[in-house]
Order: structure tokens, then C-alpha cells, then sequence
């Protein structure tokens, strides 16, 4: 096989030959690592302009990286850089007539057209976070960790807090009426220091950092007599939402290994709190957004309870809890339209789609507002609750801005064209999407399929799993990959160089349900080893000429680490691993990201055996196959103390095969063109090694 790849890597440089044989004549590595970018530059909603008739989004129309602000209508039309004036990130006042925004570090305002602009403050300590009060005529804000109010009208100036060095630093959550702020502090004391040394300079650099899991603290300042209550404190985490009005403020509480929840209402008007919602699991939650209704009347929030994340509502006294939508779907999104109604995306239709809906929350009747299959995401709703703008994608499309008017939803609107002419010269294969049964006849899995090109009657072909990072995470759905778009373009190339190439969504991953997320809870590795198991043979079954019994596997960060260990567990299954950043010893992981680790496995001395039993490193011995670590020297995520701590266990077995590669300058995520492309090459030439026709 492997003097057959090269001539045909060498036809493929002869001119005509590519396109007539697969058409793919520009897809190669270099031209998935290097701008210009093959797919362009994805474009990233960065805010609605002042008056909501435009959007300001990121992208660049030469296909490079480096991204400019263009600025198009919501009908698609008027599409130009935005203009030069302009800040990227405002507030507008409560009359829609003033703009707020900050300037190297002093507040401004100007009108809506960014004309006419004002300075309000000028020190050389910056202001940050202002915020507009309900009424306009005041702004808060914080300067050295302290809050301060700034009447425009008078310019009068008022210190709020008064905090010392030794103090918590506070931050504006809201303003609740026009009496009250919101506070908020984070106690970050018992955090702990860890190194992520640099190499590539004159000296040595430690890399030191400080990570944990920080207390939260929520107070309610008094503006007319300057008293500052303490509403609530605890370690974990915490999002809130004031009312309109401001008599009500609602938190979302959950404690540090993410296992439970309590929502609390505070009517700041009688000083007094309910308890309007609580939840529990034995794995950790997910998907907990909360906001209040328009008017204030009424708390919306996302709950897992039933095992599938639906919208429920809950008077601020804790009376009329209602669940509105049920079933096995999932409501990744949702936000308040009107007084009852509700816009929501769903995965009704099927795991791989998102739609968007709508909800009446006095009849619960939805109404279904897309058609188009595809994946959406991002989802952002103008201020005056009428336009949706969100990013869309199906398949072979990468993703591209589109919006819907939800008041006449006849059609979605592309607002952006980013992909280059070359791309479509492609002939990009569209992959197999499945879903099927798991061993245990229950769990149902989603997985994709690539099938190599030029297949020959009778001749089996290699396989390469490819696992998706994060855990927490899905990448198995009807459309381009937003978080692994270089491995799907690679993947697309492998296809050129006769593999199959599968991917699995794993127990662990996202827009399953709470069970299929939560089966890996206390020993990671297990269920997603059996999922990408049941996948192969799905394929043995289902596709002739897919070699199974010659299988690569690989991935990064969690992938990496599930490449590593479902190669030493199950070494009937594959023959070789490539591991990209990845976790080896979860007990590294747990001092440097404890609200990952945590939630999943416990505590590392409490509970050593979900430790052992989850890390690769436990497995070395059992270790068969060939393994290839590649890892940036100074990842701050995963330390590159686990590719060290793992190759030193191979060293030490005498009999293990293996090649490493370090990039002295690469962090977790990769920016050099050069490192991406070197680390991919070594990939393929691993594989061609290592896996036979």
C-alpha cells in the first residue's frame, strides 16, 4: 500500500490529473494549514449597530486570519466594511438616543450615529464596565476595583465602595431600579500556583499561574443611604438576573462540583428570599440559563430534571412552576420575545439538527419556524426582540451568518458570503451521517462516515477514528465543524489517500440527554472506548471494503487522551494511536482545571481509583501498539507535564514503541501554520507506517 500511495501522491502533481481523477485538486496539507485559509475566515457576530438595521461582524474578505469589521443589513444587502468611527463594544441608553463606551480607559458618550461624542471621564486610572442606570441619567462604573455613580446631567461624582488593598475588588452585575447596584466579587485567596515553564526565550520563564475554583459573593448596594447588604457567598458558580423594575433578583446557584442546584429569589423590596427550583445529579449539570420576562412577572430557566434540557417557568414566589416543553430532545437555546412568548432552538427533528421555534407560554403551542436541515448556533436577538441572528450550516457549507424575522419568519437570510471561490472547486465528499444502537440495545450513538475515493472492486481499505475533544462537546451533526474544521478538511484528504475515516459522538458528549452524558461519571474512558467500539463494528458491518481489523485512532485534549487509553485497553481494536495534547494522568488535570475534573472524578485522594482507573498512564504496561505524543512545551491547559510523565513510563517499560514530537513555542490551541502542518504530517506519515493494506 505504501508505494501505491506514493505514485498516486505523485499523479496527483501532474497537471489535469487530480481534477480528472477526484476532482480535489487543491485540497493537500499545506493547503488546510496555510492562508490563504481554504474555507475563509468563518464570520463572528460581534454586535447590532446602535439603531438595529445592521450587524457588526468579524471576518476577512482575502481569506486570511487576521479579521476586519464589515458591517451588513439584515436583508443580506449593503454588505462593506464597517466604518472607521465606530466602537466595537458599546451600550445604548435606555431613551435608544446615547451611546456609552470605553476609550483607552475613559468613558464616553456620543449619539447613536457615534457622532457628537462626549468625554466624561479623563484619569489616569481606567474606568471599566459602565453600566447605564434605568432612567439614563446616571452611570456606574468601577475604577480600581471600587464603584462609582456619574451623573451625566450634573456631573456629579459618587463613590460607592470603598474598598482597601487587602479587599475583594467588586464588579457591577446590575443596576436593580434606580436605587440599588448589584454587586458581585470573586475570592480567588485559596487558589493555587502552578508553572507552564517558557523555553524559547533568552531565559527561562516560569509560566506561573494561579488556578482553582473562586467563591462568589452577591451584594446589594443602597445608592440613597450608601449601605451595603450581603445577599450571598459560597464557592462554585453563580449567574443571576435582576427584574424589571428591580424589585427581584434571581441566582442561579451551583455548588463547586457542579452536582447541585438552587435557584433563589431575593425581593429586595421586603428584604426577603424563596427557593424557587432545585436540582441534583449524580454526574454534573448542564445547559443551567436563566432569565427574568420582560415585565418581571415571571422567571424563565433550562433544566435537565427530566434527563432532556427543557425551558420551565416559576413565579418569583416560587408558585406556578411549569415545565413547557418535554420530550427526548434537547432546547439548547432560549430567550424571552414578548410578556409569554419565547424563542427557542430545538433538537426535535433529530440530534444533528437545530431548528428554531417558537413558544406561547399560557398554551404551550409551539410553532416550528425553519425548514432547512441543518445545524445553527450562536444564537443572538436584536433589542427590539424581532431579528434572530444566528450561524448556519449543513454538511460541505461552513458556516455563514444568517437571520430570520420572527414576526414574518418566511425565510432565513444569508447576511454573509466568506467562502473563497477555491473552496467550492472542491468536490467535497458528503459524509454518511448514522445513527444506530449501542451493545446494550439502548443508547443510541450518531456517528460519520468518510469512504476513500477511488475504492477497488474487492480491496479493503484502513480506518481512522478520529475522537472529538472536550468530552462535553458534540461534533457529530449535519453540518461543518466549528470546533475541528482543520480535521474535517483532513479527514476529506485522507479519503484521497484511501482511508475511511469514522468519528463517533461518544457517551460524554453533548445533545444526548443527561444519561448519555453522565454514564462516564467516576471513570472516564470506559463507556466512550465501548461507543467508539460499537462504531467500528458498525462499520465492519455496514461497508464492505472498510478494513477493520487495521484501525488508527486519534484526537486532542480528550481525544488525545481517549486515542491513549482505548489503544491499551482494547488492543484488538486498534493498532495505532497519535495523541495530541493530551490528558495522561488526570490527577495533573484536577490541580490546574478542578471545575472540569472535579465534577466528573471527585477529588484526587477521596477518590484515587476513578483516578487510576480513567488515566493512561495507569495502562502503560498493557500497552501494545505504537503511539505518537505530540505536545505544545508550553500548553497551559494540558501541562506538557503529562506527555512528560507518560513518555517516562514507556521509557521505563523497555518495550514500548513510540515517537514524540515538542513544539517549544505552542500552546494548548496552535497559531503557527507551520506547527499545525508539521504536527499533521507527522499524523499521516504515522499512520501510512504504521497501518497496512
Amino acid at each position: 500500500m505504501k508505494q501505491l500511495l506514493t505514485l498516486f501522491s505523485l499523479l496527483l502533481l501532474l497537471p489535469g490529473f487530480a481534477q480528472a481523477q477526484t476532482s480535489l485538486d487543491t485540497l493537500s496539507l499545506k493547503s488546510i494549514f496555510y492562508e490563504p485559509l481554504l474555507a475563509g475566515n468563518r464570520p463572528d457576530f460581534n454586535t447590532f449597530s446602535p439603531d438595529g438595521e445592521y450587524i457588526y461582524y468579524q471576518a476577512n474578505d482575502s481569506a486570511m486570519a487576521k479579521e476586519e469589521l464589515f458591517q451588513v443589513d439584515l436583508n443580506g444587502t449593503k454588505r462593506k466594511p464597517a466604518p472607521k468611527n465606530i466602537q466595537r463594544r458599546f451600550t445604548v441608553s435606555p431613551s435608544g438616543k446615547k451611546l456609552l463606551y470605553n476609550k483607552k480607559g475613559d468613558l464616553w458618550i456620543a449619539n447613536i450615529d457615534f457622532e457628537n461624542k462626549k468625554q466624561l471621564t479623563d484619569s489616569e486610572i481606567p474606568e471599566y464596565s459602565p453600566s447605564w442606570s434605568p432612567n439614563g441619567n446616571r452611570i456606574a462604573f468601577v475604577m480600581e476595583g471600587d464603584v462609582w455613580i456619574l451623573d451625566i446631567n450634573s456631573s456629579q461624582l459618587k463613590q460607592v465602595t470603598n474598598t482597601s488593598k487587602e479587599e475583594l475588588r467588586y464588579n457591577i452585575t446590575s443596576w436593580a431600579g434606580e436605587d440599588k447596584l448589584i454587586l458581585s466579587q470573586y475570592d480567588t485567596s485559596d487558589y493555587e500556583e502552578y508553572y507552564f515553564p517558557d523555553y524559547v526565550g533568552h531565559y527561562v520563564e516560569t509560566g506561573a499561574t494561579r488556578r482553582g475554583i473562586a467563591k462568589r459573593t452577591y451584594s446589594v448596594a443602597y445608592l440613597d443611604s450608601s449601605k451595603i447588604d450581603l445577599l450571598f457567598e459560597q464557592k462554585g458558580y453563580v449567574s443571576s438576573s435582576v427584574s424589571s423594575g428591580g424589585q427581584y433578583l434571581a441566582l442561579d446557584i451551583m455548588d463547586a462540583a457542579m452536582k447541585n442546584r438552587k435557584i433563589k429569589v431575593y425581593d429586595l423590596t421586603e428584604a426577603s428570599s424563596e427557593t424557587v427550583f432545585e436540582d441534583s445529579t449524580k454526574g454534573w449539570l448542564y445547559g443551567t440559563d436563566m432569565e427574568f420576562s420582560p415585565e418581571g412577572k415571571k422567571l424563565m430557566f433550562q433544566s435537565e430534571q427530566d434527563g432532556w434540557n427543557h425551558i420551565y417557568t416559576v413565579n418569583p414566589d416560587g408558585s406556578n412552576l411549569n415545565q413547557h416543553t418535554t420530550g427526548t430532545f434537547e432546547i439548547p437555546w432560549a430567550e424571552w420575545t414578548g410578556k409569554e412568548t419565547i424563542v427557542f432552538t430545538s433538537t426535535k427533528v433529530d440530534p444533528g439538527e437545530r431548528h428554531i421555534y417558537t413558544l406561547d407560554i399560557t398554551s404551550n403551542k409551539t410553532k416550528k419556524l425553519t425548514n432547512k436541515r441543518g445545524y445553527r448556533k450562536n444564537f443572538r436577538l436584536s433589542p427590539n426582540k424581532q431579528q434572530l441572528v444566528y450561524s448556519y450550516s449543513y454538511f460541505n457549507q461552513p458556516f455563514e451568518l444568517y437571520s430570520l424575522n420572527l414576526e414574518n419568519p418566511q425565510k432565513e437570510v444569508q447576511l454573509t458570503e466568506t467562502v473563497p471561490n477555491r473552496f467550492h472547486k472542491i468536490d467535497w465528499q458528503k459524509e454518511d451521517y448514522i445513527r444506530f444502537t449501542g451493545r446494550d440495545g439502548e443508547t443510541n450513538l450518531s456517528m460519520s462516515v468518510l469512504e476513500p475515493l477511488n475504492k477497488q472492486t474487492k480491496k479493503k481499505h484502513p480506518v481512522v477514528v478520529f475522537v472529538h475533544g472536550a468530552g462535553s462537546l458534540q461534533n457529530v451533526y449535519k453540518g461543518w465543524s466549528s470546533s475541528y474544521y482543520r480535521e474535517y478538511m483532513f479527514h476529506q484528504y485522507l479519503t484521497t489517500q484511501g482511508y475511511y475515516v469514522i468519528e463517533v459522538d461518544y457517551r460524554h458528549s453533548t445533545g444526548y440527554g443527561r444519561e448519555f452524558r453522565e454514564d462516564v461519571t467516576n471513570w472516564m474512558g470506559k463507556y466512550e472506548t465501548q461507543d467508539i467500539i460499537d462504531g467500528i463494528n458498525y462499520l465492519a458491518e455496514n461497508y464492505a471494503q472498510a478494513d477493520t481489523s487495521n484501525v488508527g485512532i486519534y484526537g486532542g485534549s480528550y481525544g488525545g487522551f481517549m486515542a491513549l487509553y482505548a489503544t491499551s485497553v482494547a488492543p484488538d481494536y486498534f493498532d495505532a494511536a497519535a495523541a495530541l495534547r493530551a490528558v495522561t494522568n488526570w490527577d495533573n488535570y484536577y490541580h490546574t482545571n478542578p471545575w472540569y475534573t472535579l465534577p466528573r472524578l471527585g477529588k484526587p485522594k477521596a477518590d484515587s481509583a476513578n483516578y487510576a482507573r480513567s488515566s493512561p498512564i495507569t495502562y502503560v504496561d498493557e500497552l501494545e501498539q505504537p503511539v505518537l505524543i505530540l505536545h505544545g512545551l508550553i500548553d497551559n491547559n494540558v501541562g506538557f507535564q503529562d506527555a512528560a510523565q507518560y513518555i517516562e513510563e514507556l521509557v521505563q517499560a523497555g518495550d514500548k514503541e513510540f515517537d514524540m514530537m515538542m513544539y517549544p513555542s505552542e500552546r494548548h490551541s496552535f497559531k503557527d501554520p507551520d506547527a499545525w502542518y508539521d504536527e499533521y504530517s507527522r499524523i499521516y506519515d504515522f499512520f501510512e507506517e504504521e497501518l497496512d493494506e
